[in-house]
């Protein structure tokens, strides 16, 4: 499946307002937090990546994120790769 289909997805009014109530739900990203830190989240982030499965794109578990772990933290993750720690300035470090 194109990663167009996917973008039809989330245009649609029933996938902004899941994201809306998500984000009312969970407003500061919930990665940031574990790490002490208070940001605002902005992206309602599907816990398990629904790769193209419209049952798992409507009904996964989402999770608040700022778009910095978003695009960092949890693509790492979603590639398989292991976050074991954080360096002091808050920042993940792959082993």
């Amino acid at each position: 499946m194109s990663r167009s289909k996917y973008s039809q997805w989330y245009a649609k009014p029933r996938w902004r307002e899941k994201r809306t109530r998500q984000l009312q739900r969970q407003p500061l990203c919930v990665f940031c937090e574990r790490l002490g830190r208070t940001t605002p989240a902005t992206i309602a982030d599907h816990i398990e990546p629904h790769r193209g499965d419209l049952h798992k794109f409507w009904h996964g578990a989402l999770m608040s994120l700022c778009a910095t772990c978003h695009s960092s933290v949890k693509q790492r993750m979603e590639n398989g790769r292991v976050i074991l720690s954080y360096s002091v300035d808050g920042w993940p470090i792959e082993d």
